[in-house]
């Protein structure tokens, strides 16, 4: 199994920047791609990023797709997500998770998720 922690999110100011981290525990970090969900206020989790094991295919939301960058270490068992030019819309819970998978791909299901870190982002 594999445990996920997020840290890095907070209160930003509209058109400012933060930089998440989710650190992974108890497997190989490599054999598994990642993903960046977030859940709004009184709307659905959404999968926003993704990114393959190796690093070389990524995935973004249209939303969020020129402003937010995912990225990983895997010498560090961690994954970031990079996200500027934020705006009140992207006020959310923010959770990594992972995906068990031996083929190098973006994934769109996944088997395990962290415990979210609060974004807020005010106007």
């Amino acid at each position: 199994q594999v445990q996920l922690v997020e840290s890095g999110g907070g209160l930003v100011q509209a058109g400012g920047s933060l930089r998440l981290s989710c650190v992974a525990s108890g497997r190989a970090f490599s054999s598994c791609g990642m993903g960046w969900f977030r859940q709004a206020p009184g709307k659905e989790r959404e999968l926003i990023t993704a990114i393959s094991w190796s690093g070389g295919t990524t995935f973004y939301e249209s939303s969020v797709k020129g402003r937010f960058i995912i990225s990983r270490d895997n010498a560090k068992n961690s994954v970031y997500l990079q996200m500027n030019s934020l705006g009140p819309e992207d006020t959310a819970v923010y959770y990594c998770a992972g995906q068990d998978t031996d083929l190098d791909i973006v994934p769109f299901r996944y088997d395990y998720w962290g415990q979210g870190t609060q974004v807020t982002v005010s106007s």
